[in-house]
């Protein structure tokens, strides 16, 4: 065991990491991490690969190029972060909760959150490709630039989103596209919708 993972496995047993941390370049695979706190804490490319972080707090935390790739995620909380350039392909984000919480230039794909919840959120240029969306909770969430192809968005109210930078392509909703509503979309955007709704678009 590394220094850093003893460091981990103490603060499991304790609940929460020493307050004020940063952790550089350091690696955590296959541990049980779950109900852990992250509090007022620097990473810089960690790599947490196949962790289990379920129920897991990052309260005021600073993420640089770190990867959560195939981790548990799920119910984990998320207030005053900031992430750029992390990598989560395939980790699990069910039901976990973002709050005032800025994500820029990270790789969500084939990600779950369903059931989740974003509050203020904001996400630029991110990576959301054969992700699930689906039945999230939005409160002035906005998406800039952001790639959503293919991502699956049932149920997921998006009423007072802007998505005109976005990617919607192959996006998944329900056949009314309800989803949509009050949401708002460029010109150049409807001829996605309308195939949705399989209405045939000539130019």
């Amino acid at each position: 065991m590394s220094a850093f993972t003893d460091l981990l496995a103490q603060a499991r047993e304790s609940g929460c990491l020493p307050m004020g941390l940063t952790f550089d370049q350091e690696t955590a695979e296959d541990l049980d991490l779950s109900e852990l706190e992250f509090r007022d804490a620097v990473l810089h490319k960690c790599r947490f690969l196949r962790c289990d972080l379920s129920g897991a707090a990052f309260l005021n935390c600073r993420l640089e190029s770190c990867d959560f790739t195939g981790c548990r995620l799920s119910g984990s909380f998320w207030r005053d972060c900031r992430l750029t350039g992390c990598k989560a392909d395939g980790a699990d984000f069910r039901r976990s909760r973002l709050k005032d919480t800025v994500l820029e230039q990270c790789l969500f794909r084939c990600v779950p959150f369903t059931g989740g919840r974003w509050d203020r959120l904001t996400a630029k240029e991110c990576n959301f490709t054969d992700t699930v969306l689906s039945e999230l909770r939005l409160s002035k969430v906005i998406l800039e630039k952001d790639d959503l192809t293919r991502a699956e968005l049932f149920r997921t109210p998006l009423s007072g989103v802007d998505l005109t930078t976005c990617t919607l392509d192959g996006i998944v909703l329900s056949q009314t596209c309800a989803e949509l509503k009050g949401a708002r979309i460029h010109a150049s955007q409807a001829a996605v919708v309308a195939r949705i709704l399989g209405i045939e678009v000539t130019p």
